[in-house]
Protein backbone atom coordinates (compact mmCIF):
# COMPACT_ATOMS: atom_id res chain seq x y z
CA UNK A 1 0.00 0.00 0.00
CA UNK A 2 2.81 2.41 0.88
CA UNK A 3 4.48 1.68 -2.46
CA UNK A 4 1.19 2.46 -4.26
CA UNK A 5 0.79 5.72 -2.38
CA UNK A 6 4.40 6.62 -3.11
CA UNK A 7 3.91 5.80 -6.79
CA UNK A 8 0.74 7.84 -6.97
CA UNK A 9 2.36 10.79 -5.23
CA UNK A 10 5.34 10.55 -7.55
CA UNK A 11 3.03 10.57 -10.56
CA UNK A 12 1.29 13.70 -9.27
CA UNK A 13 4.66 15.40 -8.81
CA UNK A 14 5.74 14.33 -12.31
CA UNK A 15 2.52 15.72 -13.73
CA UNK A 16 3.17 19.01 -11.99
CA UNK A 17 6.67 19.03 -13.48
CA UNK A 18 5.30 18.34 -16.94
CA UNK A 19 3.41 21.65 -16.64
CA UNK A 20 6.72 23.26 -15.60
CA UNK A 21 5.01 25.22 -12.85
CA UNK A 22 4.03 25.30 -9.20
CA UNK A 23 0.68 26.76 -8.17
CA UNK A 24 0.24 29.19 -5.26
CA UNK A 25 -3.04 30.58 -3.98
CA UNK A 26 -2.92 34.10 -2.60
CA UNK A 27 -4.91 35.50 0.30
CA UNK A 28 -7.35 37.07 -2.16
CA UNK A 29 -8.04 33.69 -3.79
CA UNK A 30 -6.08 34.50 -6.97
CA UNK A 31 -4.01 31.67 -8.38
CA UNK A 32 -0.51 32.38 -9.65
CA UNK A 33 1.97 30.13 -11.42
CA UNK A 34 5.70 29.94 -10.87
CA UNK A 35 8.30 28.03 -12.87
CA UNK A 36 10.10 25.52 -10.60
CA UNK A 37 13.60 26.31 -11.97
CA UNK A 38 15.09 22.94 -11.00
CA UNK A 39 18.53 24.05 -12.17
CA UNK A 40 18.86 26.29 -9.11
CA UNK A 41 18.90 23.33 -6.72
CA UNK A 42 22.12 21.88 -5.40
CA UNK A 43 20.71 18.37 -5.34
CA UNK A 44 20.11 18.10 -9.07
CA UNK A 45 23.72 18.86 -9.89
CA UNK A 46 25.24 16.80 -7.09
CA UNK A 47 23.06 13.74 -6.78
CA UNK A 48 20.66 13.38 -9.70
CA UNK A 49 16.92 12.96 -9.34
CA UNK A 50 16.67 9.20 -8.76
CA UNK A 51 18.35 8.51 -5.44
CA UNK A 52 17.86 6.02 -2.65
CA UNK A 53 16.80 7.18 0.81
CA UNK A 54 20.28 7.30 2.32
CA UNK A 55 21.64 9.42 -0.51
CA UNK A 56 18.51 11.57 -0.37
CA UNK A 57 19.03 12.29 3.32
CA UNK A 58 22.57 13.48 2.64
CA UNK A 59 21.32 15.47 -0.34
CA UNK A 60 18.61 17.13 1.74
CA UNK A 61 21.13 18.38 4.28
CA UNK A 62 23.42 19.67 1.54
CA UNK A 63 20.54 21.39 -0.26
CA UNK A 64 19.30 23.11 2.89
CA UNK A 65 22.80 24.10 3.89
CA UNK A 66 23.59 25.55 0.47
CA UNK A 67 20.48 27.73 0.33
CA UNK A 68 20.44 28.81 4.02
CA UNK A 69 19.13 31.10 5.38
CA UNK A 70 16.50 30.80 2.62
CA UNK A 71 13.81 28.18 3.09
CA UNK A 72 12.90 25.19 0.96
CA UNK A 73 9.31 23.96 1.12
CA UNK A 74 8.38 20.28 1.24
CA UNK A 75 6.78 20.67 -2.21
CA UNK A 76 9.98 22.05 -3.72
CA UNK A 77 12.08 19.28 -2.22
CA UNK A 78 9.55 16.66 -3.28
CA UNK A 79 9.70 17.99 -6.83
CA UNK A 80 13.47 17.86 -6.76
CA UNK A 81 13.79 14.25 -5.61
CA UNK A 82 10.63 12.93 -7.30
CA UNK A 83 8.97 11.75 -4.10
CA UNK A 84 5.91 12.90 -2.22
CA UNK A 85 5.89 15.85 0.17
CA UNK A 86 4.97 13.41 2.92
CA UNK A 87 8.15 11.42 2.20
CA UNK A 88 10.18 14.62 2.50
CA UNK A 89 8.51 15.40 5.82
CA UNK A 90 9.39 11.92 7.11
CA UNK A 91 12.98 12.37 5.94
CA UNK A 92 13.23 15.75 7.65
CA UNK A 93 11.84 14.24 10.84
CA UNK A 94 14.42 11.44 10.73
CA UNK A 95 17.23 13.96 10.27
CA UNK A 96 15.96 16.07 13.17
CA UNK A 97 15.82 13.00 15.41
CA UNK A 98 19.42 12.25 14.41
CA UNK A 99 20.44 15.69 15.69
CA UNK A 100 20.66 17.66 12.44
CA UNK A 101 19.69 21.29 13.30
CA UNK A 102 16.83 21.65 10.79
CA UNK A 103 14.14 24.22 11.55
CA UNK A 104 10.69 24.62 10.01
CA UNK A 105 8.52 27.70 9.52
CA UNK A 106 4.83 27.43 8.76
CA UNK A 107 2.92 29.68 6.42
CA UNK A 108 2.90 30.66 2.78
CA UNK A 109 6.58 31.54 2.68
CA UNK A 110 7.63 28.93 5.21
CA UNK A 111 9.79 25.90 4.72
CA UNK A 112 12.83 24.13 6.06
CA UNK A 113 16.27 25.53 6.75
CA UNK A 114 19.41 24.36 8.50
CA UNK A 115 21.74 26.19 10.88
CA UNK A 116 24.94 26.49 8.81
CA UNK A 117 27.01 27.29 11.89
CA UNK A 118 26.23 23.86 13.37
CA UNK A 119 26.79 21.75 10.26
CA UNK A 120 29.74 20.94 8.04
CA UNK A 121 29.77 20.59 4.26
CA UNK A 122 30.46 17.09 2.91
CA UNK A 123 34.04 16.09 2.12
CA UNK A 124 33.73 14.96 -1.47
CA UNK A 125 37.23 13.72 -2.26
CA UNK A 126 37.74 12.09 -5.63
CA UNK A 127 39.83 8.89 -5.69
CA UNK A 128 42.75 10.80 -7.26
CA UNK A 129 42.56 13.54 -4.62
CA UNK A 130 42.54 10.99 -1.80
CA UNK A 131 45.57 9.20 -3.24
CA UNK A 132 47.39 12.51 -3.75
CA UNK A 133 46.85 13.43 -0.09
CA UNK A 134 47.94 9.95 1.03
CA UNK A 135 51.13 10.16 -1.06
CA UNK A 136 51.95 13.58 0.34
CA UNK A 137 51.27 12.54 3.92
CA UNK A 138 53.28 9.35 3.48
CA UNK A 139 56.36 11.57 3.33
CA UNK A 140 55.61 12.64 6.92
CA UNK A 141 56.69 9.25 8.26
CA UNK A 142 58.83 10.92 10.90
CA UNK A 143 58.78 14.35 12.45
CA UNK A 144 56.00 16.55 13.80
CA UNK A 145 52.38 15.76 12.91
CA UNK A 146 53.16 12.12 12.10
CA UNK A 147 50.16 10.90 14.07
CA UNK A 148 47.98 13.70 12.69
CA UNK A 149 48.91 12.64 9.15
CA UNK A 150 47.74 9.07 9.79
CA UNK A 151 44.45 10.18 11.32
CA UNK A 152 43.86 12.64 8.45
CA UNK A 153 44.05 9.84 5.88
CA UNK A 154 41.67 7.72 7.96
CA UNK A 155 39.15 10.59 8.16
CA UNK A 156 39.32 11.17 4.42
CA UNK A 157 38.64 7.50 3.70
CA UNK A 158 35.80 7.42 6.25
CA UNK A 159 34.10 10.39 4.55
CA UNK A 160 34.24 8.87 1.06
CA UNK A 161 31.63 6.68 -0.56
CA UNK A 162 32.32 2.95 -0.76
CA UNK A 163 32.66 3.15 -4.53
CA UNK A 164 35.27 5.92 -4.32
CA UNK A 165 37.15 4.09 -1.56
CA UNK A 166 37.45 1.03 -3.80
CA UNK A 167 38.61 3.18 -6.72
CA UNK A 168 41.10 5.06 -4.52
CA UNK A 169 42.62 1.86 -3.16
CA UNK A 170 42.89 0.46 -6.69
CA UNK A 171 44.70 3.64 -7.78
CA UNK A 172 46.95 3.56 -4.69
CA UNK A 173 47.95 0.02 -5.66
CA UNK A 174 49.48 1.49 -8.81
CA UNK A 175 51.73 3.90 -6.87
CA UNK A 176 55.06 3.01 -5.28
CA UNK A 177 57.20 5.05 -2.87
CA UNK A 178 60.88 4.06 -2.95
CA UNK A 179 62.61 3.85 0.43
CA UNK A 180 65.95 2.46 1.60
CA UNK A 181 65.83 -1.20 2.59
CA UNK A 182 67.69 -0.38 5.79
CA UNK A 183 66.17 2.94 6.78
CA UNK A 184 68.13 4.90 9.37
CA UNK A 185 66.69 4.87 12.85
CA UNK A 186 64.87 8.07 13.66
CA UNK A 187 63.56 9.30 16.97
CA UNK A 188 59.89 10.14 17.24
CA UNK A 189 59.07 13.77 17.87
CA UNK A 190 57.57 14.22 21.35
CA UNK A 191 53.96 15.34 21.15
CA UNK A 192 54.65 18.03 23.75
CA UNK A 193 56.70 19.92 21.14
CA UNK A 194 53.69 19.93 18.83
CA UNK A 195 51.52 21.12 21.73
CA UNK A 196 53.91 23.98 22.45
CA UNK A 197 53.75 25.17 18.84
CA UNK A 198 49.94 24.93 18.72
CA UNK A 199 49.33 26.58 22.11
CA UNK A 200 52.23 29.07 21.85
CA UNK A 201 53.76 27.99 25.15
CA UNK A 202 57.37 28.27 26.29
CA UNK A 203 59.10 24.91 26.01
CA UNK A 204 61.71 23.64 28.47
CA UNK A 205 64.13 21.29 26.73
CA UNK A 206 67.29 19.33 27.40
CA UNK A 207 69.36 19.67 24.25
CA UNK A 208 72.41 17.74 23.13
CA UNK A 209 74.49 19.95 20.85
CA UNK A 210 76.92 18.83 18.16
CA UNK A 211 79.78 18.87 20.67
CA UNK A 212 78.01 16.39 22.95
CA UNK A 213 77.18 19.00 25.60
CA UNK A 214 73.79 18.67 27.31
CA UNK A 215 72.11 21.92 28.28
CA UNK A 216 68.71 22.89 29.65
CA UNK A 217 66.98 25.81 27.98
CA UNK A 218 63.65 27.61 27.93
CA UNK A 219 62.67 28.18 24.32
CA UNK A 220 59.89 30.25 22.78
CA UNK A 221 58.86 28.07 19.82
CA UNK A 222 58.21 29.92 16.58
CA UNK A 223 58.06 27.39 13.73
CA UNK A 224 58.87 23.85 12.71
CA UNK A 225 61.30 23.80 9.80
CA UNK A 226 61.99 20.84 7.51
CA UNK A 227 65.40 20.74 5.88
CA UNK A 228 67.52 18.26 3.93
CA UNK A 229 68.93 16.90 7.19
CA UNK A 230 65.63 16.54 9.00
CA UNK A 231 63.28 18.60 11.15
CA UNK A 232 64.23 21.61 13.28
CA UNK A 233 62.56 23.70 15.91
CA UNK A 234 63.23 27.38 15.34
CA UNK A 235 62.67 29.55 18.38
CA UNK A 236 63.98 32.18 20.74
CA UNK A 237 66.36 30.77 23.34
CA UNK A 238 65.90 32.52 26.68
CA UNK A 239 69.28 31.28 27.85
CA UNK A 240 71.27 32.69 24.91
CA UNK A 241 68.84 35.59 24.33
CA UNK A 242 68.99 34.86 20.63
CA UNK A 243 67.29 32.88 17.89
CA UNK A 244 68.36 29.26 17.62
CA UNK A 245 67.63 26.18 15.50
CA UNK A 246 67.31 22.91 17.43
CA UNK A 247 67.44 19.59 15.62
CA UNK A 248 64.46 17.62 16.84
CA UNK A 249 66.42 14.36 17.11
CA UNK A 250 68.84 16.06 19.53
CA UNK A 251 66.14 17.16 21.96
CA UNK A 252 66.52 14.65 24.78
CA UNK A 253 63.63 15.84 26.92
CA UNK A 254 60.85 18.39 26.51
CA UNK A 255 58.24 19.89 28.80
CA UNK A 256 55.53 22.42 28.09
CA UNK A 257 55.48 25.21 30.66
CA UNK A 258 52.49 27.33 31.55
CA UNK A 259 54.17 30.47 30.20
CA UNK A 260 52.72 31.99 27.05
CA UNK A 261 55.33 32.77 24.41
CA UNK A 262 55.19 36.29 22.98
CA UNK A 263 54.42 36.48 19.25
CA UNK A 264 57.52 36.53 17.04
CA UNK A 265 57.65 36.67 13.26
CA UNK A 266 59.71 33.96 11.59
CA UNK A 267 61.20 36.56 9.25
CA UNK A 268 62.72 38.40 12.24
CA UNK A 269 64.64 35.38 13.47
CA UNK A 270 64.93 33.30 10.28
CA UNK A 271 68.30 31.60 9.87
CA UNK A 272 70.22 32.45 6.73
CA UNK A 273 70.83 29.23 4.80
CA UNK A 274 72.38 29.60 1.34
CA UNK A 275 70.57 27.96 -1.57
CA UNK A 276 67.47 27.22 0.54
CA UNK A 277 64.21 29.13 0.60
CA UNK A 278 61.71 28.80 3.44
CA UNK A 279 58.10 28.47 2.29
CA UNK A 280 54.80 27.91 4.10
CA UNK A 281 52.59 24.91 3.22
CA UNK A 282 49.52 25.95 1.26
CA UNK A 283 46.07 25.17 2.70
Amino acid sequence: MNDLCESASTSRVAACRSNSALRNTGSDGAVTWRNPRLDQFVGVRSYGRHVNRTDRLYALVEELRACAPRRRSARELALLYEVSARTIERDIGALQQAGVPIYADAGRFGGYTVDKSLTLPPLNFTPAEAVAVAVALAQVNVGPFEGAARSAVQKIVAAMSERNVIAARDLAGRVRLLEPVAAPETAAVPSVIEQAIVARRVLRICYLDRGGNLTERDVEPVVFMAGPSGWYLVGWCRVRHAARCFRLDRIQQAEVTGVTAPPRAFEDIAPCIPDLVARTPVL
